[in-house]
């Protein structure tokens, strides 16, 4: 383990760095954004831009990668979002903006791409649990520290954006500098979202809902911290609250839809994020402490929804399909958080801030009561493969390459001895 980690670790860094930029920066758009008096419906199209970037990202890549090979890509791309974030301070509108977070999306999701699959090129399959518990520690503590960089200085001067990219940019340094062999290209896959509905109608619906629930939150909740009236310190620590509580219950749901079934824990993780929704919109307003609750509970639930929905799809995939599916999850989770960071921002001009969170009940209660009409519909697969912790979607790619399924499926590929 220790001679794996040692391959990976300048790979660990680069990506501990990336996050970290890439954490300060989702945030700080946000919270910037208001303080410079966009409307708040524009905020909200500004992170439907950067999903929507981050959808073709996600096609592009891969063609990319085999022009020009991983290192040339990720170095491109890094300097695109540090050219990206310094442009923040010199264009301060909102057409501009929602380009350059489109052009952010859109370097992200090829960033993402590159280290995650790099990392996995690495790792063999009996030490690949091990590794990738690592690197969400390296994710999850690398995001944290993002959010707790945006108290350094006032989120509407250039010292924070500037920070970014010094951040992005020292991001090239160690996987520039790696010995680790390049992985094999990404290859690019046909997605069949209809035949995707056959094989597993409650994943469609439930990416889709977790698209337009989470998509509103990452995009708008640091302005609802805000517009209640809490300084920036309250957006840093309610966001981290949320992705450690997330984190914290990736493995007890992942166990417990092993024992039960994906369809009633998803349906229990749904209902959790109606109450915790509901929670939040009635009393974020009346305290801080309250706030954090809701947002303990809101990480709780509604962080499990995507990794439960993927794992169900996969119970009833043949080995074959694999990849088609899981990537046209993560295209269905894309259009949902288009759409989300959009509508959003409608119910919070008509009805409050905190109403965002009566946006997001409203769709975990809709996905809720699909999942028990699904539940009649179909008996549970009799076999079903183990859990694989997805902490947020954007390690849906290591999750194509990581799946007991799929691994299944690469070992017998391999010449026998």
């Amino acid at each position: 383990m220790r001679a794996i980690l040692s391959s990976i670790g300048a790979l660990l860094l680069s990506a501990a760095i990336l996050l970290a930029g890439g954490g300060l920066l989702a945030t700080l758009v946000a919270v910037s954004a208001e303080l410079n008096g966009f409307p708040l419906i524009a905020i909200g199209f500004l992170s439907s831009a950067y999903f929507a970037g981050f959808m073709a990202g996600c096609l592009a890549t891969p063609h990319l990668v085999r022009r020009v090979g991983h290192v040339r890509v990720f170095a491109a791309l890094s300097s695109l979002v540090a050219a990206c974030v310094l442009s923040h301070m010199l264009l301060i509108n909102v057409p501009s903006w929602a380009i350059l977070r489109a052009l952010t999306g859109f370097s992200f999701a090829g960033l993402y791409i590159l280290i995650e699959s790099w990392i996995n090129e690495q790792t063999p399959n009996e030490s690949r649990g091990q590794v990738l518990s690592v690197y969400r520690i390296v994710d999850l503590t690398a995001i944290t520290v993002g959010q707790f960089l945006l108290t350094l200085a006032d989120p509407k001067s250039f010292v924070l954006f500037s920070l970014v990219a010094i951040l992005i940019s020292l991001a090239i340094f160690p996987i520039s500098l790696s010995t680790s062999k390049a992985p094999v290209a990404v290859s690019q896959t046909k997605l069949n979202i209809k035949k995707l509905m056959r094989v597993s109608p409650l994943a469609v619906v439930g990416c889709f809902a977790v698209g337009l629930a989470g998509g509103a939150f990452w995009g708008v909740a640091p302005v609802l911290v805000q517009q209640l009236g809490h300084p920036i310190i309250m957006v840093s620590i309610f966001m981290s609250v949320v992705i450690f509580s997330g984190a914290m219950m990736q493995w007890p749901m992942g166990w417990l839809s092993d024992k039960i079934g994906r369809r009633k824990v998803l349906i229990l993780a749904a209902l959790g994020g109606v109450v915790s929704g509901i929670f939040l919109w009635q009393f974020a307003p009346q305290s801080k402490t309250l706030m954090l609750i809701g947002g303990v509970l809101y990480g709780f639930f509604a962080m499990q929804l995507y990794g439960l929905a993927a794992a169900h799809a996969n119970d009833y995939a043949e080995p074959d399909e694999f990849v088609s599916i899981s990537g046209g999850l993560l295209l269905v989770y894309g259009v949902g958080s288009v759409i989300g960071p959009s509508v959003a921002p409608i119910v919070m001009s008509v009805l409050g801030p905190s109403s965002m969170f009566a946006f997001t009940a409203a769709v975990h209660a809709l996905l809720a009561i699909y999942g028990i009409y699904r539940l009649t519909q179909r008996a549970a697969p009799e076999d079903s493969a183990d859990y694989v912790a997805t902490p947020r979607p954007r390690a849906g790619f290591l999750m194509l390459r990581t799946d007991p399924r799929n691994l299944l499926k690469r070992r017998k590929k391999q010449p026998q001895d």
